[in-house]
């Protein structure tokens, strides 16, 4: 492979991996921050390396809380290693301090806190100059089997919250992405995650976040199998099929896409620690892994007549739930590096500095 002659979309690797799924009883320690900024700043494909790091705003890698102090500490921490940050996500769920966005209102005001104090972080790194681009990463923080037993009124719940957390956003210049993902209720379908954004409809604040391991359950009906688009024996060999009806996903979610990752899937849903089961990160050689990264992507990098979008700056790796030997394998960032120079020399552009 050679060195790409693309400088955008810029390259990311997220930190939460070293996070999420881990801890609790008979789970894996988390990795710390400075751990994952290591590995990302190693890693090198064809000459390549990370632009940049994607963050959870929660201990122990960054405290939501963090100081002016803290925060100067931290942009340092990262430039030291080369790196800027991009996306944020912010720790809206009950156990790290936040609330149902459909709850009762003092929950759902735990979920706006969370979404004012990640804002506020936000504004700050940008302030310092270390976080060029980037959303605020949100859910709705509750499950799908809570969400439907009263699917039209949780749905209003839910869109309330997120039209507050809008009103949040924009006083700190920031724009919030939905995470497309099947264990988050009111968001665990397309067609769901649709409505949700419409009934917000603050689309220059509130886009969606794409993840290409869990959309691809979204095809598969996890959750929703009235929604499904292709049948739960879908023969993976017929290749025309499968990209008919994920061109119908990506033209349907690609007009509110402002954050995107990119990830291999098997097609099948796991979870570890205190993460609901959804969409399982495979590395991007897995040989049981059912996308094209580099194909796949683009269906979500161009638009239905085959054009550049350039609806985000950057793209970022989601590797959540590998175990830490893997994580702790320079050659697994070494891979995953490379299906991202893949992803941007077929899809990406150039800009001047």
């Amino acid at each position: 492979m050679t060195t790409t002659t693309q400088n955008y979309p810029k390259l990311h690797n997220a930190a939460w991996p070293g996070l999420v799924g881990k801890g609790g009883e008979g789970g894996e320690p988390p990795l710390s921050l400075d751990t994952m900024l290591d590995l990302t700043a190693a890693a090198e494909a064809g000459g390549v390396r990370f632009d940049g790091i994607d963050l959870f705003l929660f201990d122990p890698h960054v405290e939501i809380n963090s100081s002016d102090k803290q925060l100067q500490s931290l942009a340092d921490q990262v430039a030291s290693r080369g790196l800027v940050i991009g996306t944020l996500v912010a720790p809206v769920w009950p156990p790290t301090g936040g609330g149902s966005a459909m709850g009762e209102p003092a929950e759902r005001d735990l979920f706006l806190q969370q979404v004012e104090k990640a804002c506020r972080i936000g504004a700050a790194l940008k302030s310092l100059g270390i976080r060029p681009y980037g959303c605020i990463r949100i859910d709705s923080a509750c499950d799908p089997g809570s969400w439907a037993k009263n699917p039209q009124e949780n749905q209003r719940l839910i869109a309330d919250t997120f039209r507050r957390a809008c009103d949040i956003a924009e006083k700190h210049g920031e724009r919030l992405a939905a995470e497309g993902e099947i264990c988050w209720g009111g968001m665990h379908s397309w067609r769901h995650m649709i409505e949700l954004l419409e009934l917000v409809d603050r689309p220059q604040t509130l886009g969606f976040q794409a993840d290409m391991a869990h959309t691809l359950l979204y095809l598969l009906g996890h959750n929703a199998p009235e929604d499904a688009l292709l049948d739960a024996d879908h023969n993976w060999q017929n290749e025309d099929k499968f990209y008919e009806k994920y061109q119908q996903l990506c033209d349907a979610l690609r007009p509110w896409t402002i954050d995107f990752h990119v990830a291999q899937n098997d097609a099948t849903v796991f979870g570890s620690g205190s993460h609901d089961k959804t969409g399982r990160h495979c590395l991007p050689d897995d040989p049981n892994g059912k996308l094209d990264i580099a194909q796949a992507a683009g269906y979500w990098l161009r638009d239905s007549s085959g054009e550049l979008t350039k609806a985000f700056q950057h793209i970022c790796w989601d590797g959540c739930m590998f175990p830490n030997n893997v994580m702790q394998d320079a050659k697994t960032w070494n891979k995953v590096l490379s299906a991202m120079v893949d992803v941007r020399e077929a899809h990406g552009w150039s800009e001047e500095k």
